[in-house]
């Protein structure tokens, strides 16, 4: 049995914790209130892996905000990036002449949101901001210019709060290594 508590052995130490994960989303979520008090956002969610924290951070923001999503795929069922990323989901909503925070999950290579912000910014919103829950320390191919960043973590493979492995391990309330 592991540190969970779950019978799992590809499941490692918890590396950011389910109380952690609330305190900084409630934080995001002050600061994206006060930098938007008179031009409540767009948030832009990155399915699938950022669906819980967009969630809890669109609670946390006390604004009249909307959501759209987006899906993007550059891992399939591997747990190291292909280097090949494509437009799986487009939004819904017009965005240009807003305010948009795209709201990820993970920054690792940085590769997928290079191409999410280039083909946003191509629609012409009034700003556009990134907030993302984690960055893999060190792995960036390029300065992001993140505004909003929840953690930054060592470069190992994480799964939980919305993270996975081949489509599991999302519902674990906390963030720990995956064994592969």
């Amino acid at each position: 049995m592991n540190v969970l508590g779950l019978n799992d052995p590809k499941l490692g130490e918890v590396v950011v914790s389910e109380q952690e994960l609330q305190s900084r989303i409630s934080q995001l979520g002050k600061e994206l209130e006060a930098d938007y008090a008179d031009r409540p956002p767009l948030l832009v969610g990155v399915l699938k892996g950022a669906f819980m924290f967009m969630t809890d951070l669109a609670r946390a923001v006390g604004l009249p905000v909307e959501l759209d999503f987006m899906a993007v795929a550059s891992y399939g069922s591997a747990t190291k990036t292909s280097g090949i990323v494509r437009m799986v989901k487009d939004l819904d909503l017009d965005i240009s002449g807003r305010h948009v925070v795209v709201v990820e999950d993970i920054v690792d290579s940085g590769l997928t949101l290079s191409f999410l912000k280039r083909n946003l910014l191509s629609r012409e919103p009034a700003s556009l901001e990134v907030c993302a829950l984690l960055v893999k320390e060190g792995l960036q191919k390029a300065k992001l210019d993140l505004k909003y960043v929840g953690f930054k973590i060592p470069p190992t493979f994480v799964v939980g709060y919305g993270l996975d492995v081949d489509e599991k391990y999302r519902n674990l309330p906390m963030i720990c290594t995956y064994k592969a």
